[in-house]
């Protein structure tokens, strides 16, 4: 099936008005990847139409960061969505998007300033903003995000609960390659021995899941190791965090955590800068 392409806001309004029952919202930046397959999927799964959206949103890309070159492969992205069956692209203009410089836009709070967001700050504004614009637009029932950003899943679902937003928002579990490492639209940037080293991100949380029965120090300490060999590789792993973190402030826990955690990691291989995350559960040792 093709896909109707909308790129103007009315193009949208008329491609909704077409589809039946339940619709899922896939919202992407294009450079579509066998994660995105995933969510698509899932969005087939939750409702009767699907809309992706493609769009490259420059509020959540700070200065220095890769707005220009981020890859965008248009006919490629769409050639993915037909084989998904995907209902509907939504692809339209940064003009389209934000014909006025926006002056009212959404704050992520203090969990949008920790973490990735102390990193990238502004970043969780920009795509809560861009977010919402697409939850007013698409008015989807469900909209589909994958695990591996966490945080982003993290803050769109307290944005919906604090702003009474009626969409269900859907976690995808993360995609990986065969190496382990998680699937991002930012991969195709990374030559053959930056990958090699980029595998130590994922290998950092697979040493630290298998290290939970222990408690949350033994998680820091086997994952920060893996990471700190890592920095003396060709090219070097240079971290950004590493953090064990409550999934629903993404808060530090303490060394006697009982309960759902997340441990996230972000680092960068040349110029590319990659997340990870796996989740975790620690048992109440005070039972």
């Amino acid at each position: 099936m093709t896909p109707v392409i909308a790129r103007t806001r009315a193009e949208l309004d008329a491609a909704r008005a077409a589809l039946p029952g339940t619709l899922a919202l896939v919202p992407t930046m294009g450079a579509l990847h066998e994660g995105h397959r995933s969510l698509m999927r899932r969005g087939r799964a939750a409702a009767d139409a699907v809309v992706v959206s493609v769009f490259v949103n420059p509020l959540q890309f700070g200065a220095g960061e890769d707005l220009d070159r981020y890859p965008r492969t248009f006919d490629a992205d769409l050639a993915v969505c037909e084989q998904e069956g995907v209902d509907v692209v939504f692809a339209p203009t940064v003009r389209e998007m934000y014909p006025t410089e926006p002056q009212v836009t959404l704050k992520a709070g203090p969990m949008g300033e920790r973490v990735e967001g102390a990193a990238r700050p502004g970043h969780f504004d920009g795509m809560l903003t861009v977010v919402m614009k697409l939850f007013q637009l698409v008015r989807p029932d469900a909209a589909i995000f994958g695990e591996k950003d966490a945080q982003q899943l993290a803050l769109v679902r307290r944005m919906v609960a604090d702003l009474n937003v009626p969409v269900e928002v859907v976690g995808a579990p993360t995609v990986r390659e065969p190496d382990g490492l998680a699937l991002s639209s930012r991969n195709r940037y990374l030559a053959d021995a930056d990958r090699v080293t980029a595998t130590a991100l994922s290998r950092a949380l697979r040493a630290g899941a298998e290290a939970a029965g222990s408690g949350p120090d033994a998680v820091r300490k086997a994952a920060s190791a893996v990471l700190a060999a890592a920095a003396g590789d060709e090219p070097p792993l240079r971290l950004d965090y590493l953090v064990l973190v409550d999934p629903a402030t993404f808060e530090e826990v303490a060394a006697d955590h009982a309960g759902p955690a997340v441990l996230a990691v972000a680092g960068r291989v040349g110029g590319t800068h990659l997340i990870d995350n796996v989740p975790l559960s620690f048992p109440d040792r005070t039972a």
